[in-house]
């Protein structure tokens, strides 16, 4: 269990190319926060910050080891981001936004099992995002 102390606020995407990025997020929307540091887009996104970063800076930074070279894994990599909308239309436009912008939609939106309504997309570089409305 994370203790009360641990509180999420700051998720970074390692990502290929920066401008392309910071780009892409902000045709889907996204609000970029103040440029404080060069390199890296801050973007708000309630009460977390979602940055975008270049990933052999990230591998650096965290002290690992990457032979990724400029390059991102392949497929799944078992995280996915969620962003939450007001209405089905809300979700279709969000997801046709983000196809708009550069995303692979991996999942038109539809009426899910649970009883709402989602649709899946990875931005380029393959991050998963879920956009729904429960």
């Amino acid at each position: 269990m994370i203790g009360p102390d641990a509180i999420l606020t700051l998720v970074t995407l390692g990502v290929r190319d920066l401008a392309r990025s910071i780009a892409f997020y902000e045709a889907i929307g996204c609000q970029r926060k103040a440029k404080v540091a060069e390199g890296v887009g801050f973007f708000a996104a309630g009460q977390v910050t979602l940055a975008v970063y270049p990933i052999d800076a990230l591998a650096r930074d965290a002290g690992i080891e990457t032979s990724l070279g400029g390059d991102m894994p392949k497929g799944f990599r078992g995280v996915e981001l969620a962003w939450n909308c007001h209405s089905e239309q809300d979700v279709d436009a969000a997801v046709e936004r983000a196809r708009q912008a550069g995303a692979i939609v991996s999942k038109p939106p539809q009426k899910t099992f649970w009883g709402g309504y989602a649709g899946h997309f990875a931005d380029p570089d393959g991050h998963y995002w879920e956009v729904a409305h429960n």
